[in-house]
């Protein structure tokens, strides 16, 4: 039974700890909720920071994921620049870097993930930056502009956004890519060429098939990244996206069941029934595809914290979604529903020279997954599709003159 005095703490305050707090305020529930945030600002978008806030169009204020009155309007205890040490999950408290321990009736940890680092010789150099917080998108933004050159070492959506923006700003941006094409873990052949083009046509150069042996600077300023093969590109910053590690040692030390992000059920729930994990930190079930999986993005985010506020407060669980992505580069909106697991073929619809298509992937005559490039149409109906596990006739998916409700009607 719910316990509307209960209290909530949160660990992380990202946008899936940030948005739990609100669901659970929204949700009627009325026990105390203490927020634990290692960052010195509220909780925000993080999306936008290899975007608008690179290009000088957002800052922390407008990201916001609610204005400062909220947090003291709510009885939501704000702690900032706090990062939880450990969980004792007998006696319910969690040990503070700053302000002793603090009890907790539920737990929720929202501890996100870190990128992943390189173990080359030079990686500790200044301007050797990554991309995940407010404070690394001021960094970057410090390096970029006319006359500046960018070595991204990583081909997947970070360092893709990270250099239509060094582009937008003036600089020069390499793209180094150990595998044969960019964007091999996430996205099919087509829409790795399609991207590639793109972004060659607008200045991008790209190494692939690349390793990195080492960086290489002058009076600890990162001036060169020298390949495997010994030749050696100059430049004046390095960004490092080569992946996110889930921050889930502090649940694995408590002895919560963790296996690449702690493992939950579709209440969120930890195999410890007063603690709940949401976000990128957690291995979620994906009833759609009957499999568990780690997802990075906000949809996701927001999907767990409606959960777990549902489960807290007694609600009625959300409707399950099917996951989905976005990445936006120059005038290109590319959003993705739906993962292509046990997919056996592929159809195009629409214009790839006008930069207006999207590549559905097929299990038999079900779509499992859509990409969908200035295309929300496909987009929509695409994810509708794949939540309901209609059928689907293949030769009315590839005509684009007949509309997507149509086909999906």
């Amino acid at each position: 039974m719910a316990d509307p005095k209960a209290k909530v703490v949160i660990l992380g305050a990202g946008h899936a700890g940030g948005s739990a707090a609100a669901f659970l305020r929204q949700y009627g529930h009325e026990g105390p909720i203490v927020l634990i945030g290692d960052e010195p600002i509220a909780p925000y978008q993080r999306p936008p920071l290899s975007k608008a806030w690179l290009k000088g169009e957002a800052d922390a204020s407008s990201l916001a994921l609610k204005d400062d009155a909220w947090y003291a309007e709510n009885d939501c205890d704000l702690r900032l620049g706090v990062t939880a040490v450990s969980i004792d999950r007998a006696g319910k408290t969690v040990q503070l870097s700053v302000g002793g321990a603090l009890t907790y009736d539920y737990l929720i940890i929202a501890t996100g993930a870190r990128a992943r680092k390189l173990p080359i010789p030079g990686a500790e150099l200044d301007g050797v930056l990554e991309l995940r917080t407010a404070a690394d998108a001021e960094l970057l933004k410090a390096a970029l502009g006319p006359g500046k050159r960018l070595a991204i070492i990583g081909g997947g959506y970070i360092g893709l956004e990270a250099a239509a923006s060094a582009r937008a700003l003036g600089a020069s941006a390499l793209i180094i890519e150990r595998e044969p094409r960019i964007l091999a873990r996430v996205a099919c052949e087509e829409l790795s060429t399609f991207f590639q083009d793109y972004h060659q046509a607008r200045g991008v150069t790209f190494e692939l098939s690349a390793g990195v042996q080492a960086l290489e600077g002058e009076t600890g300023q990162v001036r060169r990244v020298r390949l495997s093969d010994g030749r050696v590109i100059d430049c004046d910053a390095v960004l490092v996206g080569v992946g996110a590690l889930p921050n889930e040692e502090i649940a694995r030390d408590a002895g919560l069941d963790c296996a690449n992000g702690v493992v939950v059920d579709l209440q969120a729930r930890t195999s410890d029934p007063s603690v709940f994990a949401i976000g990128d930190v957690t291995n979620r079930p994906l009833p759609l595809y009957g499999v568990p999986h780690r997802l990075e993005s906000v949809p996701n985010a927001l999907e767990q914290a409606k959960q777990v506020a549902s489960a807290i407060t007694g609600h009625a669980p959300p409707n399950p979604e099917a996951p989905w992505f976005w990445s936006d580069q120059y005038d290109l909106k590319l959003q993705i529903a739906g993962l292509p697991f046990d997919a056996d073929s592929r159809i195009v619809r629409g214009d790839r020279a006008a930069a207006k298509f999207a590549i559905f992937h097929l299990k038999g005559d079900q779509v499992q997954a859509v990409e969908a490039v200035n295309a929300p149409a496909e987009f929509m109906m695409g994810k509708m599709l794949i939540l309901n596990r209609k059928p689907v006739s293949r030769e009315r998916l590839a005509d684009s003159s007949i509309s997507m409700k149509e086909v999906a009607a």
